[in-house]
């Protein structure tokens, strides 16, 4: 591969990383405080990552993946359907993994942090190959 498409997908890549970390910490800043009202663990990990996915479009959209975002129209209409799509399918992930390691006695929190990065790994395939192609 060229070293200058090499370098637009590793500058991507950190731009999508850093729109993560700010998606993440509505997301964890979220979970937190709502485990700490004694929310169950599932039901605040799924608050606070729908409320990460609201930043994590108006973040990508606006500086990660600014080349690839669809005009108004059908064509925006359909990739915030897909951004939404990969999102509902990290929710679940993040979810599902989080109520299974509460489940299991594992500490929410812990099992949250397995989640960020399976959900931050099949969202960030999604995004880069589906949604903002």
């Amino acid at each position: 591969m060229p070293a200058v498409f090499m370098r637009m997908i590793d500058t991507r890549l950190v731009r999508y990383l850093l729109a993560s970390i700010g998606a993440l910490a509505v997301d964890v800043g979220t979970f937190l405080a709502l485990l700490s009202l004694g929310v169950w663990a599932a039901g605040a990990s799924a608050i606070g990552y729908c409320l990460g996915i609201v930043a994590h479009w108006l973040l990508s959209s606006r500086a990660v993946f600014i080349g690839n975002v669809a005009e108004r129209g059908a064509a925006r209409t359909r990739q915030k359907a897909l951004f939404v799509i990969s999102a509902l399918l990290g929710l679940g992930l993040t979810t599902a993994i989080v109520w299974a390691g509460d489940t299991s006695g594992i500490d929410p929190r812990l099992a949250k942090l397995v989640a960020i990065a399976v959900s931050f790994t099949a969202t960030w395939i999604l995004r880069s190959r589906v949604v903002f192609r």
